[in-house]
């Protein structure tokens, strides 16, 4: 069968936007990993060091985008739905002020860490760090997706 000359360019440009799909797939398929696990570091070693919360949840966030690049706008909501995302949000947020409110229960200030394990002050305030910097990772991630999404959704409105 024979095409003409605009039909094979337009097979030809199909083809190599295929080809140019699977690397760009297996490219994140490869990076996402090691990007959420850099990201997971950085929220873990953040009391100690530069980094911390907001920090890894941008690195969690960006691997989440890099995704939805790669991989279209309908793959990305099937990982992380409206209403995950929603609802990630508000748990770091509760993570952040729930431990605040166990500060204030153990008799101490809001954030006081020292007053979560009266016995221990130092590994109180050590969990109490860590525990914030969870919940503000976890809420930094879910709202850059969510910005994200609500930014490309009106793109293409």
């Amino acid at each position: 069968m024979r095409y003409p000359a605009s039909e094979k360019k337009e097979r030809a440009m199909k083809e190599r936007i295929a080809g140019e799909n699977i690397i760009r797939k297996v490219i994140a398929r490869l990076l996402i990993p090691f990007i959420q696990l850099y990201g997971l570091y950085v929220i873990a070693h953040g009391e100690i060091g530069p980094g911390g919360g907001f920090q890894g949840g941008v690195i969690l966030g960006a691997s989440m985008i890099l995704y939805v690049i790669a991989f279209g706008m309908e793959e990305g909501r099937k990982r992380m739905s409206r209403k995950i995302s929603d609802l990630l949000s508000s748990t770091g947020v509760l993570i952040y002020g729930g431990i605040g409110l166990l500060c204030i229960f153990a008799g101490g200030a809001y954030l006081e860490y020292g007053m979560l394990l009266p016995g221990s002050p130092g590994l109180g305030s050590h969990l109490g760090i860590y525990g914030v910097e969870i919940g503000v990772g976890i809420t930094v991630a879910a709202v850059m997706i969510t910005i994200f999404f609500e930014t490309a959704r009106r793109d293409n409105d």
